[in-house]
């Protein structure tokens, strides 16, 4: 009897050992946001693929817990209390959209599980829990902030093309008008102030009255937040007002829906990204290779975050291999302090995050600009290239 007893206690701890390691999955998988989510969601699966065909994390399997927050505030925030309360995740990789994370973030951290935001590009975004008033902040991030992005787009629009009158249209979410505060900021440190600032709704899909506004204020370029469907209808507008204007502005001017919508109006439209699809490094054609598998398409809907959700994950596995537990203080402890050098295909991390740093990517050298070439996101300039490697801090 006491042997039975002993192999079954024996069994029940090889049963408990191999028990999955269970990381949530959140981001808009329908909807007009969708192509950023589907791309991240995409790019986390290709990760865990090569983590458990490697073995999985401390000799565990991981499993995805994926769910579809619509780009809808409220539907995020109730998502990741299901992920906390119901899944019992260990961890979460994701978030597209400004306002779910800013409405749903705090359950993660209150319930002291690390948050990987992968995409999500509002500047408050891993600011809410900041030391001192919070003892530790478990959000980090992947993507390149509205504060980096800002900055390159004036750059961009101000110092390399040298134009002085610039119109705002930016989308009434939290990501446009944080974006639109960001691109004000930026504008002024340069001494320029726009000459029209517009504001539109998320399936508007007549900008006439912004659109004229901005010409009839002698605007010589248009700088846009929002995401594909809208942008993609001010690029129809210009045209359909005869008005050739340049467009500079987010990372989702790289969105699969604004370059199909657009057409050849969107043809020139510039904004900053983390990636490009090229296969320019072995590393990068390998996940080009897989991502087009999977997916079965041949272009990346998003393919910045597609990269950055692949490069998330691979961070967290680095994490919990080091910190030797899926407990939560430990992996964000680890993340923190990350000894293992991670071969991304954003970029080589060593040390990505510090306790008062929980951004991968803090310099405009780590982005490039992007730019649409018959019906595809390539490098606008091949000389603004920064280093691609992450730096210890």
């Amino acid at each position: 009897m006491r042997l039975l007893a002993l192999a079954a206690c024996f069994l029940g701890l090889a049963a408990s050992a191999a028990e999955p390691i269970r990381i949530g999955v959140s981001g808009p998988f329908t909807g007009g946001s969708s192509p950023m989510g589907l791309s991240m969601r995409d790019g986390i699966r290709i990760a865990v693929d090569e983590i458990n065909a490697a073995g999985g994390l401390l000799g565990r399997p991981v499993l995805l817990v994926e769910r579809d927050d619509e780009a809808r505030n409220e539907r995020g925030a109730q998502l990741a209390q299901d992920m906390v309360r119901r899944e019992r995740i260990a961890a979460a990789v994701g978030i597209v959209n400004t306002g779910v994370a800013l409405a749903s973030q705090h359950v993660y951290q209150e319930a002291r599980i690390p948050m990987i935001t992968a995409v999500a590009t509002g500047s408050i975004v891993t600011r809410q829990f900041l030391p001192p008033r919070h003892a530790d902040n478990f959000i980090f991030r992947m993507a390149a902030s509205d504060t980096i992005q800002a900055a390159m787009i004036v750059e961009e629009a101000v110092e390399r093309r040298r134009f002085r009158k610039v119109a705002i249209l930016a989308d009434s979410t939290n990501y446009g008008q944080l974006g639109r505060e960001d691109l004000e900021r930026a504008l002024e440190k340069r001494g320029v102030r726009a000459v029209s600032v517009g504001k539109f709704n998320i399936r508007d899909i007549d900008m006439t009255r912004q659109l004229m506004r901005a010409r009839e204020a002698g605007a010589e370029v248009l700088l846009v937040y929002g995401i594909g469907p809208e942008l993609a209808q001010i690029a129809n507008g210009t045209a359909k007002l005869g008005w050739s204007v340049p467009i500079i502005g987010g990372w989702p001017l790289s969105m699969s829906n604004f370059i199909d919508s657009a057409g050849p109006n969107g043809e020139g439209a510039t904004m900053p990204q983390t990636f490009i699809q090229e296969a320019d490094t072995p590393k990068r054609a390998a996940f080009i290779a897989a991502w087009q598998k999977r997916a079965r398409s041949e272009r990346m809907p998003s393919p910045s975050a597609a990269a950055q959700g692949y490069d998330g994950m691979l961070l967290l596995a680095a994490a919990i291999r080091q910190a030797g537990t899926p407990h939560g203080s430990r992996v964000r402890e680890a993340l923190e302090n990350l000894r293992e050098k991670v071969e991304g295909v954003i970029m080589s991390y060593e040390r990505p995050f510090s306790r008062s740093d929980h951004e991968a990517i803090d310099h405009p050298g780590q982005v490039t600009m992007g730019e649409v070439r018959g019906g595809r996101v390539v490098r606008a300039h091949h000389a603004n290239e920064g280093a691609r490697k992450r730096g210890a801090k």
